[in-house]
């Protein structure tokens, strides 16, 4: 098969990856890419938010698949317009894709299917929402309607700071986004990252991943598009339960609604005292999640995402995980996810990659004209590292990180996976102390 992989970020190197190890994949094009995935892929200079320039170049060089890496092509309806012309693709609809594109849509879809989710309120309006803030105790959890690059929620502590939040909400902070608002209510508990892929009928668990949203150590800091991930998480054994109260009630949803979901479930879950409860949906992998799970799994993922298109994920074969941990460290430009500078070079990451069970996914890279890789993006590289244990994982990244990778303009949390860590600690692991000496 002649795969066409839409992207250009860590996520979209860790599928090309995967994607380029099935025994059906016969070609690997990348449009747009990056300096990493062009080293195991062809690239091409395509506009991803022009559903007719991704249809003519799938027409033109007779592609048999399309996998859809990103958000944005997916609310821009691509799986619409490329299934109307009988390419195969993997992802949902444009409607079925409304569960990340829009909050509001979401949070109203989980009461309309008791599907257990925080208590909500939606404004499109700066006078109404003002009022609720007044009359309601804090915090507050602010979120932009629509798709703001993982950075549209804002946590507010007092009424003050929520008031102040909502005017630079309303004003544009988040563009088009943010001209519906909603707000919800703060729930406690540990946060994870859990992943189905579905057909429309059919849901099979993908696993789950523990994320770090914000920009420095200590979760402080703005809220970012990830700043690292592990996988899996110690101890956390709640993945029939998930399936059972979130996503098959979703696919069920999705189907009597008339937008049957095919593609990559994400749910945002936080696990509260009374159970695991939805924060948000997203309608593809996570980034930077994604490099996890893509470590992790044992089987076909070509296949897989060609038995969700065909709908036929019911007769498909097992879906199979190796037993290891595996890190994610981001290595994000300076001033990010605020303004930050390109251009810079990176050195040192073929030398990572000669490591033990190191990988190195690159995001927002590129090769210049002399050969040099140079940082273009916001996050830039990702760092990831298996292990037999968690400790031996972070260890693996941390060292390939600050002994190989050379990039002045960059930086890192040294705190990946702090609260397993911690758990370990607390619960009287005395490894944990040698084993962290060298992070």
């Amino acid at each position: 098969m002649k795969i066409l992989l839409i992207g250009s970020g860590g996520r979209e190197h860790a599928l090309a990856w995967k994607l380029q190890q099935s025994p059906l994949c016969e070609q690997l094009i990348c449009a747009p890419g990056n300096g990493g995935i062009g080293e195991i892929a062809d690239l091409a200079d395509i506009d991803i938010t022009d559903n007719q320039a991704i249809i003519d170049f799938a027409k033109s060089e007779a592609i048999d698949f399309v996998v859809i890496g990103p958000e944005i092509p997916l609310a821009n309806g691509i799986i619409d317009a490329l299934s109307a012309l009988g390419i195969a693709c993997f992802g949902p609809t444009m409607d079925a894709a409304m569960l990340e594109s829009s909050k509001a849509f979401t949070k109203d879809f989980c009461t309309r299917h008791d599907i257990p989710t925080a208590g909500y309120d939606v404004f499109t309006n700066i006078g109404d929402a003002q009022k609720y803030i007044q009359e309601t105790p804090p915090p507050y959890v602010i979120k932009a309607d629509g798709l703001a690059a993982g950075k549209g929620v804002v946590i507010a502590q007092d009424k003050e700071s929520a008031a102040q939040e909502l005017e630079e909400f309303f004003s544009g902070k988040f563009g088009d986004a943010g001209t519906c608002v909603v707000i919800e209510e703060f729930l406690t508990g540990p946060e994870i990252s859990f992943f189905a892929v579905a057909d429309g009928k059919t849901a099979l668990a993908l696993g789950h991943a523990q994320d770090h949203k914000r920009a420095f150590d200590g979760d402080t800091g703005p809220n970012t598009g990830g700043m690292g991930a592990y996988s899996p998480v110690p101890g956390f054994d709640q993945d029939s339960m998930i399936m059972e109260q979130i996503i098959k009630p979703t696919v069920r949803g999705m189907a009597q609604e008339g937008a049957p979901f095919s593609g990559i479930l994400f749910a945002g879950l936080m696990m509260t005292e009374t159970g695991p409860k939805l924060i948000e949906y997203n309608v593809r992998f996570g980034d930077p999640e994604c490099q996890v799970l893509m470590q992790r799994l044992d089987c076909d993922l070509l296949q897989l995402m060609v038995d969700a298109c065909h709908g036929r994920l019911a007769q498909s074969p097992p879906i199979v995980w190796n037993d290891i941990c595996v890190v994610n460290i981001v290595l994000a430009a300076n001033g990010y996810p605020g303004a930050y500078e390109k251009g810079g070079e990176i050195k040192g990451v073929e030398t990572a990659n000669l490591r033990e069970g190191v990988q190195v996914f690159h995001a927002g890279t590129q090769r210049s004209d002399d050969g040099k890789l140079r940082a273009i993006g916001g996050r830039v590289l990702n760092i990831t590292a298996r292990g037999k244990t968690l400790e031996q994982a972070l260890n693996k990244a941390y060292s390939a990180l600050v002994d190989d990778i050379n990039w002045s303009g960059g930086f890192y949390r040294r705190d990946i996976a702090h609260l397993a860590m911690n758990n370990k600690k607390n619960n009287g692991d005395d490894n944990n102390e040698k084993d962290n000496e060298n992070i």
